[in-house]
């Protein structure tokens, strides 16, 4: 059974995020984040349940947007770039689980905060996590979590 089956399973009983995430042994914002895409996975169902009504669903198409568990949506063909273009940026969340940080299974901020890093070595962690998958240079990336490794090694060998 996946962590995300488990926090649903825990929330169902009427858990709270807290509850769930100290019987896991996660963070809350992993919690967070699953209850997040719950509530926009349902959004989409709306909208799926809603064009349904509108159009012969023959003439539509099923797009699976990316997630932990593929989410499918039906949508009019004539439509469709659009519609999953639209569709990913509501779907993703820029803030609080952006898709540079989300990749791998696990959000770079549940590994630093399970691992107590300080803020020079999380940020190192994070240059490191997100080089190649944002639109910015993965050299430069690698640079500035070098940048601060360097620092961090300055840090301890003063201390």
């Amino acid at each position: 059974m996946t962590t995300a089956a488990k926090i649903r399973r825990f929330l169902a009983k009427g858990l709270s995020a807290d509850d769930v995430a100290k019987r896991l042994g996660i963070p809350k914002a992993r919690v967070q984040t699953v209850q997040w895409r719950d509530a926009q996975k349902a959004k989409l169902s709306k909208i799926e349940k809603a064009a349904k009504k509108e159009s012969n669903p023959l003439d539509w198409k099923w797009v699976t947007l990316p997630d932990e568990e593929p989410t499918k949506l039906l949508v009019q063909p004539d439509h469709l770039e659009k519609a999953i273009n639209v569709l990913k940026t509501q779907y993703i969340d820029p803030v609080n689980s952006p898709p540079h940080y989300t990749a791998g299974g696990i959000e770079t901020i549940a590994f630093i905060e399970a691992k107590d890093l300080n803020y020079r070595l999380g940020n190192a962690v994070k240059y490191i996590t997100r080089a190649g998958k944002k639109d910015s240079d993965p050299v430069q990336d690698l640079e500035k979590a070098a940048w601060y490794l360097k620092r961090e090694i300055e840090a301890r060998k003063g201390a």
